[in-house]
């Protein structure tokens, strides 16, 4: 069969679309990519948490789904919005790689190492709340640009050290430049960290059966609880939330977190089930009673209870 996958330009989303390609290559099918630039990807002066445009590394890429200029597309799953519109369906979560963050330094191998005043460059919300939190006299300054970009800006001693995603630095044989995998007790992911999504257009039967081999359950089950708690805190990819679920011999272990960007208040839970959307749902419950609601209402400026998403 002959598939045309859509991604974005960055180096990360070409390998990304590459691996998935070899592989549907393997099975017989005749794979071309469509490089999309996306709304994200045009926006480089500006911290992404400032942006607030929903969907912006996904947009222009639907509308290439939805007009048949692609049949599938390949994304990091953090960057999908979860709540799809009804045309389109995340058909497959490939198997998940690391979903920690990582710190990457010269001088520093942990967080612990960082002196006070320490320059650290992230251009999220959620990575800045946390290291507040666990190091309140650093200085946090924007960062953005793909990978390569942020470690060049880093041994340009632009910042004492950066913190991304371990997923990508391990994709793109980069973990030389990793200096502490932060644990998910002192820094919790992004829901769906570490994961792809591959999305297709809904009920899309031929598109579907030819890519349904590189579905994995346990990553399926596990971002499910992650994005069903993103939702019902309203949060997209850019807000101080974390989601890191565990799938082991049928029981999900969820951990989450909302915090102020300044690291001022953190709010923790945990739950365990059997369900991944009643494992989700239950700890946004319970954070947003705990105060998640006001401190979401102050990230984004709104007056209900539960933020819209983004």
């Amino acid at each position: 069969m002959r598939l045309r996958i859509g991604s974005r330009g960055s180096e990360l989303a070409r390998w990304q679309a590459n691996s998935i390609a070899a592989r549907l290559r393997e099975h017989g099918h005749e794979i071309e990519i469509a490089i999309i630039h996306t709304t994200g990807d045009k926006i480089t002066g500006v911290a992404l948490a400032q942006v607030g445009a929903k969907g912006m590394f996904t947009k222009e890429i639907e509308e290439a789904l939805d007009e048949r200029r692609i049949d599938l597309a390949v994304h990091s799953l953090k960057d999908l919005p979860t709540d799809l519109s009804p045309q389109f369906e995340v058909a497959v979560v490939p198997a998940r790689e690391d979903p920690r963050d990582a710190l990457c330094s010269i001088q520093y191998s942990s967080l612990e190492e960082l002196p006070s005043h320490a320059r650290v460059g992230t251009s999220s919300l959620r990575r800045e709340a946390q290291l507040k939190a666990i190091c309140p006299g650093v200085v946090v300054y924007p960062l953005r640009g793909n990978v390569d970009t942020r470690l060049r800006k880093l041994e340009a001693r632009e910042y004492d050290a950066i913190i991304l995603a371990a997923a990508g630095l391990r994709r793109l044989g980069r973990t030389d430049a990793i200096r502490q995998l932060i644990p998910i007790e002192a820094m919790c992911p992004a829901a769906g960290q570490g994961a792809l999504g591959l999305e297709t257009r809904a009920g899309d039967q031929r598109v579907g059966e030819a890519i349904a081999f590189l579905e994995d359950r346990g990553a399926r089950i596990e971002t499910h609880a992650e994005r069903v708690l993103l939702k019902k805190l309203g949060g997209g990819c850019q807000v101080p939330i974390g989601a890191h679920a565990t799938w082991k011999n049928g029981q999900i272990h969820l951990e989450a977190v909302v915090a102020r960007p300044d690291g001022s208040i953190l709010l923790r839970e945990s739950v365990d089930g059997t369900d991944a959307a009643q494992v989700g749902e239950k700890a946004a419950e319970r954070l947003l009673r705990r105060g998640g609601a006001a401190i979401l209402d102050q990230v984004y400026g709104k007056e209900s209870a539960v933020p819209q998403q983004p």
